[in-house]
């Protein structure tokens, strides 16, 4: 008669499966692993070098008088491309930073009209191309993780060209998270032990946070990734997973360790702000915006604007109703702008 198994080698027998299973699982879990890494490396390399919006055939004599100009963004190696257009004894100077896949003409044709009132109210406006977009130099962009650095240049450029004392940045779409990171980066003073705390590039750009005035924001959002989230979804078949892991490699990418809560940003800035949104807003999300209003009005209610654009989507609420949309700026800039 054969001999039976015994405890101990039952015990050997049951201690090998489980190795093995162990085993596979592990194997199965570093699969899954690369293919996450692999599939996050890729959706990320494929949205930051999105198609690059040329600039629309516009014809120069609709345009107001303006100065072709180009400039180098705060990291010293972007060359960018913009437009200067000043009117007689300017109470500040616009710059407007126009949305991922757009460039510095983000209404087209109807943008015509705002810098004509922007102008008629004594401001002066500085139209830009950002990073991979228009006539600008850069073969990616960051959804605002690398433009708060064209920002900053087009800042530093305008401090030279213009006679302001100070500025007006005025962020559509992913240009709002690029303006706030913007100021985010900026020191509180020129101090020279302030300064001590900064990098040489911001030290070098000869202005502080208070050189900003106002900030108008079209479609905020409330964090820095939530410009690229959307685009994730439609991008990746897996994005119930990716969409929490492309905006950090993104980020990564840009340079930047983690994504900046903009609805704090935004609700504690001390300078006034306006906000123009849509109602039918899917993209960010209304509802989302609208808390954003709700928190800066509750904070701040003497230096806080709002408009919301009824029926109007992600960005199209100068579009739907550009009489309103003038009205609201036009309103803002007499107010706090006098």
């Amino acid at each position: 008669m054969g001999r039976g198994i015994t405890k101990h080698e039952g015990t050997k027998f049951s201690f090998s499966r489980l190795i093995v299973r162990m085993a596979l699982i592990l194997s199965v879990l570093a699969v899954v692993t690369v293919a996450l890494i692999v599939i996050t490396t890729s959706t990320a390399n494929s949205l930051m070098s999105l198609d690059k919006k040329e600039m629309p055939n516009i014809p120069a004599t609709i345009l107001p008088s303006y100065s072709a100009t180009s400039f180098t963004s705060a990291d010293d190696q972007t060359n960018l491309s913009g437009w200067f257009f000043k009117t007689d004894s300017p109470k500040s100077t616009i710059i407007v930073v126009h949305d991922t896949q757009s460039n510095r003409l983000p209404f087209n044709v109807e943008m015509v009209e705002m810098i004509n009132e922007f102008l008629n109210l004594n401001f002066n406006v500085f139209l830009f191309d950002l990073r991979h977009s228009g006539d600008s130099d850069g073969a990616i962009c960051g959804y605002g993780y690398l433009e708060w650095q064209d920002v900053l240049g087009a800042i530093k450029h305008v401090k030279k060209i213009s006679v302001t004392t100070d500025v007006i940045l005025y962020g559509i779409g992913s240009g709002c998270s690029a303006c706030l990171l913007a100021m985010d980066k900026l020191p509180p003073s020129l101090d020279t032990e302030v300064l001590e705390n900064y990098n040489q590039k911001i030290a070098d750009l000869g202005f502080d946070e208070h050189y900003i005035a106002g900030i108008i924001l079209d479609s905020p959002a409330k964090n820095s990734d939530d410009y690229i989230t959307p685009f994730v979804v439609k991008k990746s078949k897996l994005s119930f997973v990716t969409k929490y892991f492309v905006p950090y490699a993104i980020r990564v990418s840009s340079g930047e360790s983690s994504s900046t809560n903009l609805a704090t940003e935004i609700s504690r800035l001390p300078i006034p702000v306006c906000i123009i949104y849509g109602g039918r807003d899917t993209f960010i999300g209304s509802d989302k915006i609208g808390q954003i209003v709700e928190e800066r009005k509750r904070l701040n209610p003497n230096t806080t604007m709002s408009k919301m654009i009824s029926g109007a989507g992600y960005v199209e609420s100068y579009m739907i109703d550009p009489v309103g949309y003038r009205e609201t700026l036009k309103q803002y800039l007499e107010t706090y702008f006098k």
